[in-house]
């Protein structure tokens, strides 16, 4: 579920970097040229005082409109509470500003279940100095409510309404919502799949929630209620493709790993963000062809471009 929780906010921050900056920060968006926008590489860590080893989730280089300078901004989202995880932020920061020597914006986005009060600080400081102030922008998913952002026509907000504060009885409410704002962003099948893929993962209904919810729906406007069973026909259409993707992408990776072991890792990643069945069956009827590490590398690497470039 943690690999799972990484590449879902990976993917949405990825494909709508412009609008979550546009709904949850926006200081911070009316100050970036979002004509510069570059995803850079991951970055991995090794923490030796603890003994572990943490990966960026998300480094995006990009520009500010009013002075001609190169900024990073640095996501991580945080799926579980973690002790001293300021403190953290500011070892990302340190070492990402001692490889890019530029300024960093670090954000983080909180989404486990429980509310606590998160900071947003890491301060070092001695009885007669404070050697160091160190602050990072927060988004704490579950103190938002789900009813400020149903009029947003805005596709993050849709997909994070269901990790926001809601009861057990608000669930089949936040669905339909979720459904109406659908219906009015448009998206494109791509998008769609995200979208929906991203809210499926946090909220799903059980039976008796979705008899509910078919309630709810027959109870609005006529012209409304067919789009939105328009769009579930076609959502159970995607699922059913889903399931023929995750089959697609099991056979890959098993392939990959038992050909190349770890050296696999960065290709499993890429697979992972393969959403294309014709894509990813062109790519297997090509691996399986061809067992050379360099060439399946360049093979994976040019079917994920391919897909980022439908996006």
């Amino acid at each position: 579920m943690r690999i799972e929780h990484d590449r879902l906010f990976k993917e949405l921050l990825r494909t709508f970097f412009a609008e979550f900056m546009d709904l949850f920060f926006q200081e911070v968006y009316e100050a970036i040229d979002f004509n510069h926008v570059a995803f850079l590489s991951e970055e991995v860590f090794t923490d030796v005082v603890v003994g572990e080893v943490h990966k960026v989730d998300v480094l995006i280089e990009t520009k500010l409109k009013d002075k001609d300078a190169l900024i990073i901004v640095h996501f991580e989202s945080q799926a579980q509470f973690q002790e001293k995880f300021a403190e953290r932020m500011f070892i990302y920061s340190s070492r990402l500003y001692a490889k890019y020597r530029k300024p960093i914006i670090p954000i983080v986005i909180f989404s486990y279940d429980q509310v606590k009060e998160e900071p947003d600080h890491f301060v070092m400081r001695l009885p007669f100095i404070e050697i160091l102030s160190f602050q990072f922008f927060k988004l704490e998913l579950r103190k938002k409510n789900w009813r400020d952002f149903i009029e947003q026509d805005n596709p993050v907000a849709a997909a994070l309404l269901s990790k926001m504060g809601y009861t057990k009885e608000d669930r089949v409410q936040v669905k339909k919502e979720f459904l109406r704002m659908l219906v009015r962003l448009h998206l494109d099948p791509a998008r769609m799949r995200l979208i929906s893929g991203f809210f499926d993962t946090y909220l799903k209904l059980d039976d008796i929630e979705e008899i509910q919810l078919q309630k709810e729906i027959a109870m609005l406007e006529p012209h409304e209620e067919e789009k939105i069973m328009d769009l579930r026909t076609n959502w159970e259409k995607t699922a059913e493709l889903n399931g023929e993707l995750k089959g697609e992408q099991k056979i890959l990776k098993k392939f990959l790993k038992a050909h190349f072991g770890d050296d696999s890792r960065v290709m499993l990643e890429q697979i992972d963000h393969l959403t294309d069945l014709d894509i990813l069956e062109q790519l297997t009827d090509q691996l399986f062809q061809n067992s050379d590490f360099s060439e399946a590398k360049k093979l994976v690497s040019e079917a994920y471009n391919k897909r980022q470039s439908l996006i």
